[in-house]
């Protein structure tokens, strides 16, 4: 089978496209004809080797995944050949990555694809769905009514997050640096969507909560905790999954005096359990045309490591010229 790998970790020009052998499934396992895969920064990271995890080489790179099901256990009650899925956890804690053109997925790890999704699309909501969700109403605990900000909302977390928020009936503010993108953030349904090169963010969220952020959702490498913490609510909470090397300063007299929470996660740290309850919500909402996902750059396989490349460049280097997912179409 063709796939993108690595035989060692370094810098993109490390990435491989090229034949390998197609992995046999075993009990509990289904193999998967992979139709697309969706890029997000943990494969740059773990690439890099910025991020160390038990890799066996050559490593397959990439987490999220969409396809069809190619071969499935004989005792399965979930998954028959032809089934269509998605899925994500792949690539990661000794797993083999996804951006090949078979794949072997244990079954906890796969979910039935909606039939107004494309492999594409499902990809593309894989990851950045399961960890909006997880930071909404696992540490979050999102109650109908209340105020949600996330920075960022026409990236690919920030865009699920402003329609999970919404479909669970939260008013949602977010902001984004280009008129274009600000648009996007109110088709998605955001309340208030503000221009953070332009705006001015603070005085702007006082206004449109005088009260307080209930649920503040960041999505920057590097969050400002002295502007943020005082712009919560009371019992307010902020989430923080991004921004490994950041060290940022905390204003306790902001913080404790009202009983102020900052809740961090890893997405892969939650359980089969857990997940499944994400994407049983996840495959609900977009069946029923609340949630989308969006795909802002798609590339054929022969071309992964310009696709990381430019993911990169729109990550750590900052070049703003992605709305949405980088996908790479296999098959």
């Amino acid at each position: 089978m063709r796939a993108a790998f690595i035989e060692k970790t370094g810098s993109t020009d490390e990435i491989k496209v090229g034949d390998l052998p197609t992995p046999k499934p075993g009990p509990g396992q289904v193999l998967v004809k992979v139709g697309a895969s969706a890029l997000n920064p943990i494969d740059l990271y773990i690439r890099s080797g910025l991020v160390t995890m038990p890799l066996s080489f050559p490593y397959i790179l990439g987490c999220d995944f969409a396809g069809t099901v190619e071969h499935a256990d004989p005792g399965s009650k979930r998954f028959r050949v032809g089934d269509r899925v998605w899925g994500s956890n792949q690539g990661i804690l000794g797993r083999q990555g996804v951006t090949s053109e078979f794949a072997v997925i244990d079954e906890e790890w796969c979910y039935p694809t909606p039939a107004n999704l494309s492999h594409q699309a499902a990809a593309a909501l894989a990851m950045v769905g399961l960890t909006a969700h997880l930071g909404l109403f696992r540490s979050g605990r999102l109650q109908t009514g209340e105020t949600v900000y996330v920075p960022g909302g026409s990236g690919g977390i920030g865009s699920m997050v402003i329609q999970m928020a919404k479909a669970a009936g939260a008013r949602v503010v977010t902001s984004a640096g280009s008129p274009e993108k600000i648009e996007l953030c109110k088709s998605l349904g955001a309340d208030l969507a503000l221009n953070y090169k332009t705006d001015a963010i603070p005085e702007q969220l006082r206004a449109f909560a005088p009260d307080g952020i209930d649920l503040w959702y960041e999505t920057q490498r590097e969050p400002d905790l002295k502007v943020a913490i005082p712009l919560l609510r009371k019992r307010g909470r902020m989430i923080l999954m991004a921004g490994r090397a950041a060290e940022p300063v905390l204003p306790l007299g902001s913080f404790y005096p009202r009983d102020c929470s900052i809740l961090g996660f890893a997405m892969f740290n939650a359980t089969a359990e857990e997940q499944q309850r994400c994407a049983d919500d996840i495959n609900r909402w977009t069946q029923s045309g609340q949630l989308k996902p969006i795909v802002g750059r798609e590339f054929p396989l022969a071309e992964a490591a310009q696709a990381e490349r430019f993911l990169e460049q729109n990550t750590l280097e900052k070049a703003g010229t992605l709305t949405g997912k980088v996908v790479i179409a296999i098959s």
